[in-house]
């Protein structure tokens, strides 16, 4: 795990294994810049077996502010704070952690608004969806997909039994396919798993069965360019990719974390430093 020296700034960081990839001290240091705040942010590695322990120093340290919880800790993390918005019978994973005013860490979860953003204008009522994954973010994609009204939901894991569990959190009628099964035909495909991320196996899927009007939004972002969604671009399917999600899920942490609004109004000059 890295280690990170005491400081009497306030300062926020993204945890998960593997995190060198991360993004979020980024963007959180470019609003923090803007707005003028004298705090930091940065990106830890934590090992899953040293999760309760990080915790536990972190809820010590007065200046720290808070984490985003990446992979794999979004559901480990439900028996480690408070829960007061009820995370847990809800989306059942947690991806933000917050120091609350009294010095109690409790845990939340922006996935689902971040992943809802980017779609809230796509007409998915009655629609077939496909999800690729069922892990942490898949959980924040089925809760905001099972307040859209959206038709059979397919999702296709490596353990269908654990993607059709979730189904049935969710109320969501559909079915569970391994990996290895045909494309089903889908308005909007979700790719929520690390397939495809830098040092992962490819995610290799036949596009073939989806419909010219369909959107393919793939919530990894290193790379950026997936081949999920170079695929997609080949066939002229419209794309969403993983900076819509992030930026979306870090604005709500970071007004959280900072007691300020992220300034979205310089979304276009983020999104440039990102790609750079």
């Amino acid at each position: 795990m890295t280690a990170i020296a005491a400081t009497d700034q306030p300062y926020a960081e993204v945890i998960g294994d593997p995190i060198s990839h991360s993004k979020s001290p980024l963007i959180h240091r470019f609003w923090l810049e803007k707005l003028g705040i004298p705090a930091d942010y940065r990106a830890t590695q934590v090992k899953p077996d040293d999760l309760p322990a990080f915790i536990a120093r972190r809820r010590a340290d007065p200046n720290w502010r808070g984490c985003n919880v990446t992979i794999p800790h979004k559901v480990a993390m439900l028996d480690l704070v408070d829960d007061p918005g009820g995370v847990r019978d809800s989306i059942g994973a947690m991806n933000t952690v917050v120091r609350g005013e009294g010095g109690g860490l409790f845990g939340t979860n922006t996935d689902a608004a971040g992943f809802y953003g980017p779609i809230a204008d796509l007409d998915l009522a009655g629609q077939p969806v496909a999800i690729v994954g069922a892990g942490g973010a898949a959980r924040a994609v089925l809760f905001a997909l099972s307040r859209m009204n959206v038709g059979k939901v397919t999702v296709l894991n490596r353990s269908p039994l654990k993607a059709a569990a979730l189904l049935g959190r969710f109320g969501l009628k559909g079915e569970a396919l391994p990996l290895s099964a045909r494309l089903p035909e889908a308005k909007l495909l979700v790719n929520t798993s690390a397939l495809g991320m830098t040092g992962q196996p490819p995610l290799d899927l036949d596009l073939l069965p989806l419909p010219p009007e369909a959107v393919v939004y793939d919530i990894v972002y290193a790379p950026l360019h997936t081949p999920l969604l170079d695929a997609a671009e080949a066939r002229g399917l419209e794309t969403i990719d993983g900076l819509e999600m992030l930026v979306g899920q870090a604005a709500a942490a970071f007004e959280l974390f900072f007691g300020a609004p992220a300034p979205r109004e310089h979304d276009g000059e983020l999104r440039e430093r990102l790609l750079a």
